[in-house]
């Protein structure tokens, strides 16, 4: 198992960073909160999850050793592979999905991209007990708090801090903020988190339109 890898940073997408180690570039699918903390050319250290399937082999990289651990125990639900598992990782922080299962709390799953309300009652049942008790270092059980940051709007640093992790200026990272503000309040005010990865995606189209 490869436990993590370390080097400078090659390059970025949204869901892709390409670490150099040792002369050999390694690609590392990430959420974007992930991505939002690296940039091009700077060393980064990420840990590693290496998943073996009969026709590929894909690195799934994460800030630290508690996430991915917490990645690792979600493939434990019946239903839940890599893919889902990141894509609960992108839209909550590792103690909000504790807080959530510890809570029965079936919206905050739900408002994960494929998981519906069947899926969400299943996965409580399945992962109860199984992901530890929060450590009380992100979970906020108000909506729209998926990530552990400081300020009353979380999702807009760490969207900006991807923007420009992906060579975009800081004013041009801020026009797209603003561009997919009400996409995002949209989901606030729905009861759910702001959708991260869309918000992106959403951002950085606007930012190709612009161009």
């Amino acid at each position: 198992m490869i436990a993590f890898v370390s080097g400078p940073v090659a390059a970025l997408t949204p869901t892709l960073a390409v670490v150099e180690v040792g002369g050999v570039g390694m690609a590392v699918q990430c959420t974007p909160r992930t991505i939002a903390g690296l940039r091009t050319g700077e060393p980064a250290r990420l840990a590693t999850s290496l998943v073996v399937r009969e026709d590929s082999l894909t690195l799934y990289g994460f800030a630290d050793d508690d996430e991915r651990q917490v990645f690792e125990l979600l493939q434990g639900a019946s239903g839940v592979g890599p893919r889902l598992a990141q894509a609960m990782l992108g839209a909550h922080s590792p103690d909000a999905l504790r807080l959530a299962v510890s809570t029965g709390d079936e919206k905050a799953l739900t408002a994960v991209p494929g998981i519906g309300k069947k899926g969400a009652q299943k996965l409580l049942l399945e992962l109860k007990g199984k992901l530890g008790t929060p450590l009380g270092t992100g979970a906020q059980a108000g909506p729209g708090r998926a990530v552990a940051a400081a300020g009353p709007a979380p999702w807009t640093e760490q969207l900006q801090a991807a923007l420009i992790g992906l060579g975009y200026a800081s004013r041009e990272a801020e026009e797209a903020v603003s561009a997919v503000t009400p996409q995002a309040e949209a989901a606030l005010a729905a009861g759910g988190p702001a959708p991260v990865p869309q918000l992106l995606r959403a951002a950085l189209q606007s930012l190709n339109r612009a161009r």
